[in-house]
């Protein structure tokens, strides 16, 4: 009897451990997990990717160069354009490299001009104006031909206060989980089904964290903004991008509304997502999907293929007159 009991043990025991081991590789390689994109706190735009990623989440692949963008290292050689953003334009973990509004850009507007274009994803969840202003000023504008900012109503006030995030919120790690199973439970079951009162934290990384930063001025990254671009003659416009609710309200909000009133005073060109995007296009309030940066890109592509026939046909007029 002993003999039967330590033998049903044992087996139970090794089905157990399997399936642990099983389940881990599963995990990891199915689904990415101890995969996730890490973070980095910096003193001048608050956070940011770590350089130098390569990964596989959610069967998607991520990268990021050695400036932190979401992009392929940077060509010197190329014709480059600023894409400055936040978790709208970075695209997050679901939305595949391939399919991000700049990796898009690139491809159809290289082929526009003939010429290798690269369009630099200069982005962070939760960035406002003021972030890209502070990125900028760390490592200059890598001789960029044209420059777009992708934002949204709450960033008129979505000011930098230099709040912990990283390893504090749950979307913001720096450093990976050792065990694929323990990242599951605790990252993700835990919060969600065990302990519902967790759930004002963002225990899905599925998208950059979205961070409340209540500025009571209207940020002034936004005028940085003009005022870099003009300085330098570099072609700038806005993409003032709605939150889902405005699009079924038919209406941008207070702070939509400031912006605006902003770009029309300054005299900045902006597109506005309003008239564009639909409820088809988001995958929540904010974020959009893949048929939503297809369609940010397809917009931004026709702003753009004008600018840079500008830019070209300005280079070329200097030319001849050297």
């Amino acid at each position: 009897m002993k003999k039967s009991i330590k033998k049903y043990l044992l087996i139970a025991g090794g089905s157990v451990l399997f399936l642990f081991v099983a389940g881990e590789i599963y995990l990891r390689q199915a689904w990415g997990f101890c995969d996730s994109v890490l973070m980095q706190s910096d003193s001048d735009f608050e956070y940011i990717a770590q350089p130098d990623q390569n990964r596989y989440r959610f069967k998607k692949h991520i990268l990021y160069n050695e400036y932190s963008q979401r992009s392929s290292p940077v060509d010197s050689s190329a014709f480059i354009v600023l894409g400055l953003g936040d978790s709208v334009l970075n695209g997050g973990v679901l939305t595949d490299q391939d399919s991000t509004a700049t990796t898009r850009l690139c491809h159809e507007l290289s082929a526009f001009m003939g010429k290798k274009v690269q369009v630099l994803n200069i982005s962070a969840g939760s960035w406002g104006p003021d972030n890209c202003e502070a990125y900028l000023n760390r490592y200059g504008m890598f001789n960029g031909k044209a420059a777009f900012l992708v934002c949204s109503s709450h960033d008129a006030h979505d000011n930098i206060n230099h709040q912990p995030v990283v390893d504090i919120d749950a979307g913001m790690p720096s450093r990976q989980y050792s065990l694929a199973w323990w990242e599951l439970i605790h990252r993700y079951l835990a919060p969600r089904y065990l302990f519902p009162y967790f759930r004002h934290h963002d225990v899905d990384d599925s998208m950059p964290t979205e961070i409340s930063k209540d500025g009571k001025i209207f940020n002034p990254g936004f005028e940085a903004l003009v005022h870099r671009f003009r300085t330098a003659g570099i072609p700038f416009f806005i993409w003032l991008h709605p939150e889902l609710t405005e699009v079924e309200r038919g209406a941008y909000n207070n702070e939509g509304i400031e912006i605006l009133n902003f770009c029309e005073r300054d005299s900045i060109e902006v597109i506005k997502g309003l008239g564009i995007m639909t409820p088809g296009d988001y995958r929540d309030n904010i974020h959009i999907n893949e048929q939503g940066q297809r369609k940010l890109a397809r917009y931004l592509r026709v702003l753009l293929e004008k600018k840079l026939m500008k830019v070209e046909s300005d280079d070329l007029s200097d030319l001849l007159q050297i």
